[in-house]
């Protein structure tokens, strides 16, 4: 693993809020490899503070890929209602960009085709996002 990898999941599980934040955006990249996702898992079902919720959810919506859009669905699945806000109102604040829309739409076809029931689920609604932020 790589210095900076290393970092980042050590600062996943501070007791900082911010060291949390910053971990989920230097993770985010990184969706592809196991015990990043694993950490960002985590980052994104934060049950201590909502904007570690928020910003990973953020990072990984901006990074736009398969693998990091799939995070976000499975804990769109798993969330309770004030964390799925939370990871909404990220992912809104990621797709003001005007290339996020598209990036994010076709990760989530991909993922209407996954074998988890619980991705599939959550892409429908991210899909539904991404729909509303294009109005």
């Amino acid at each position: 693993m790589t210095s900076g990898l290393e970092a980042a999941l050590a600062d996943a599980s501070s007791p900082s809020w911010a060291q949390r934040v910053r971990a989920g955006a230097d993770l985010a990249v990184f969706a592809d490899v196991p015990e990043a996702a694993e950490a960002l898992a985590g980052l994104l079902l934060d049950v201590e503070d909502t904007v570690v919720t928020r910003r990973t959810a953020e990072a990984l919506v901006r990074v736009g890929k398969v693998a990091a859009v799939r995070l976000v669905a499975l804990a769109v699945a798993e969330a309770d209602d004030n964390q799925a806000d939370w990871l909404q109102t990220g992912m809104h604040d990621a797709l003001v960009e005007p290339d996020g829309v598209p990036a994010v739409a076709a990760a989530c076809e991909k993922l209407f085709r996954d074998q988890g029931e619980a991705v599939r689920r959550g892409a429908a609604d991210i899909s539904a996002w991404t729909d509303d932020a294009r109005h």
